[in-house]
């Protein structure tokens, strides 16, 4: 660790940027694990490991003499951290189950085709609500999808109810390869 500490004022963004990289890497490792993908959750922990004790034991070295080492490795770790869950957001890992509340009118069932049309996996459910007759309709899809789905539910019925739920795992039925 010795060549890091002698490079200036560079070890900052050395520590700043390292330290980014490393907690978005954590985070994704985290998702991984969380959604099942137990290896190349392993394999990321391996780089992510690597990374937090060079990246620490930098700044341990030398945080007596340069409190500001500490300083840069809290701010690169709260940005760390906002930039891993949008990362994660945007590689969408995993899957999504969509349940959409509607009244029973012709709409909806155009609504239930609408999402057919683009391929999408819809079960509707006959049900009552607090004004009459409703339909529920229930989608299960890839987490990538999920934006796509609600633009068309948007479009085909704007005044519908949408819940989002992230689905640990689905089996059976049929699940779009898009």
């Amino acid at each position: 660790m010795d060549v890091l500490q002698d490079l200036g004022i560079w070890i900052y963004f050395i520590i700043f940027f390292g330290k980014i990289f490393e907690v978005t890497v954590a985070t994704l490792r985290m998702v991984l694990i969380n959604r099942g993908e137990r290896v190349k959750g392993a394999i990321i922990a391996f780089f992510d490991i690597l990374l937090w004790l060079i990246i620490t034991g930098t700044v341990l070295e030398g945080f007596k003499e340069d409190p500001l080492r500490m300083v840069a490795f809290a701010a690169a770790f709260a940005v760390g951290n906002y930039l891993g869950s949008w990362l994660e957001n945007k590689l969408a890992f995993g899957l999504a189950s969509i349940q959409i509340i509607v009244p029973e009118s012709p709409k909806s069932k155009l609504l239930a085709d609408a999402l057919r049309d683009a391929h999408f996996a819809v079960t509707v459910v006959k049900g009552t609500g607090r004004n009459g007759n409703r339909e529920l309709l229930i989608l299960h899809l890839k987490r990538k999808r999920t934006t796509e789905a609600i633009k068309v539910i948007n479009t085909t019925f704007p005044g519908a109810v949408i819940a989002v739920n992230d689905a640990k795992g689905i089996r059976g039925g049929y699940l779009a390869r898009k």
